[in-house]
């Protein structure tokens, strides 16, 4: 009999620990045949010539394709690497190393699912199972508490019957061992110029420089817990520290997995809630996309009240020059590093729909470029939510039209005021 060969598709779980379809691969399989595809789709330019994936994100991709595969390394495997419709690639790989089936983690949100499905139909062609596995989120879908199509729309709901009902599963074990089959061509790592894009410039004024990949996240995991015994969030945050987790860039890809934090989060008691909160809102959103697909954010048949010089205003504070200092400074940030903090990112997006009456829409594309942490599914749910086009009952942080009266200088990009907490951010917050 002829040795069993998996192919395992790499596209949003760059990483070796809690990785299903890694594990299982290996338990069902002789030989485990990794694989990444840069699909030149994600690189590509809007119609406003932006592009759909900005340089630091893309760097930041890089690296993590380039950690998992010198991590496979280490078991003596090999990441095998294309550039390329998956459509094509993942199917002429299957027939040239003989592979008796599929895995992959499925997605929700529409651009990747319809990838999902161009690959499982030119598989289906081969008589070949693509094979669907849900990791993603801190919650499994199979342990809700009701089915997709009666997850409740309005989050305080979802959160009580969730946190209620519903337990995190443990995080699945790390293969011993992963045997791959003679690979001939492993593939080049792409070098940013052949996907489009020039080399970013570091900003002198950045605090963090993000590295990709789950070795880097391992560390960012350890760091961000290192001192919660000592000193609350809160704390921190009337003090003026920065309390972010910053997780959310390798969380975005699958170099760590929601489960990893939470567990970690667990060890830590009520000091870790508001990280275990930020977890939830993912979950949440993954599953209103996957309850209403495009219809949860019904970006095409919203209809805005839009400022006569939207376009302009919509310039304006892209780049950060609408002459308020805040919104101005987080923009600056944004534009230079790639990354801002939530809180933030919630201010800048309720003054680009409720203040300037600009389209929201071009607001969450411009993040889905420069954002390193970009995920479709809490991007365009959390744009969505602040312009109010869903049914969902309640906001994240639904922004009210009056700024703090009273913003402090904290760094070189001018200002990036912070509440101490969610409920304390005053007048940004409507209860």
């Amino acid at each position: 009999m002829s040795d069993r060969t998996i192919l395992v598709w790499f596209r949003n779980d760059l990483r070796i620990h809690d990785n299903e379809i890694l594990l299982e691969a290996v338990r069902k399989a002789d030989k485990v045949l990794p694989v990444y595809c840069f699909d030149p789709y994600y690189f590509q330019h809007t119609e406003t010539g932006a592009s759909k994936t900005g340089n630091f994100r893309a760097r930041f991709l890089l690296e993590a394709v380039a950690d998992l595969r010198k991590n496979l390394q280490g078991f003596n495997a090999e990441l095998i690497i294309r550039i390329g419709n998956p459509a094509e690639v993942i199917p002429q790989l299957a027939e040239e190393y003989h592979v008796n089936e599929v895995y992959h983690h499925r997605e929700v949100a529409y651009e990747e699912t319809r990838i999902s499905e161009e690959v499982e139909a030119a598989l289906w062609k081969m008589r070949l199972n693509l094979k669907h596995f849900i990791g993603h989120t801190m919650y499994h879908k199979e342990d809700l508490p009701f089915p997709i199509k009666d997850i409740p729309d309005s989050f305080a709901v979802f959160k009580k019957k969730v946190e209620r009902d519903s337990n995190v599963r443990q995080c699945v074990p790390t293969p011993d061992h992963i045997t791959v089959p003679e690979i001939a061509d492993a593939g080049e790592l792409p070098t940013l110029q052949q996907l489009g894009l020039n080399e970013p410039v570091d900003d002198m004024r950045a605090t963090e420089y993000f590295q990709g990949g789950e070795t880097a996240a391992l560390v960012q995991l350890h760091k961000c817990f290192a001192n919660i015994d000592q000193v609350t969030k809160q704390k921190n945050a009337r003090n003026g520290v920065d309390c972010s987790s910053k997780l959310s860039p390798w969380i975005s890809i699958g170099c760590i997995s929601p489960r990893q934090v939470y567990w970690e989060i667990q060890k830590y008691g009520n000091n870790g809630n508001l990280l275990k909160l930020e977890l939830l809102w993912r979950d949440y959103f993954r599953f209103m996309f996957k309850k209403h697909g495009q219809k949860f954010i019904k970006a095409k048949d919203a209809v805005q009240d839009l400022a006569p010089d939207a376009d302009l205003l919509l310039q304006k504070w892209k780049n950060g020059e609408t002459g308020v200092p805040l919104i101005d400074a987080a923009m600056h940030e944004l534009n230079a590093t790639g990354f801002i903090s939530n809180q933030n990112r919630q201010i800048v997006a309720g003054y680009l729909v409720n203040t300037l009456k600009a389209d929201w829409t071009q607001g969450a594309a411009y993040f889905e470029e420069k954002l390193i942490d970009y995920s479709p599914a809490s991007n365009w749910g959390n744009w969505a939510f602040i312009a109010g086009v869903n049914d969902a009952k309640e906001s994240k942080y639904t922004i009210a039209t009056r700024l703090p009266k009273e913003l402090e200088a904290k760094t070189d990009f001018v200002n990036t005021w912070q509440p101490s907490s969610i409920d304390e951010a005053g007048d940004l917050v409507r209860a």
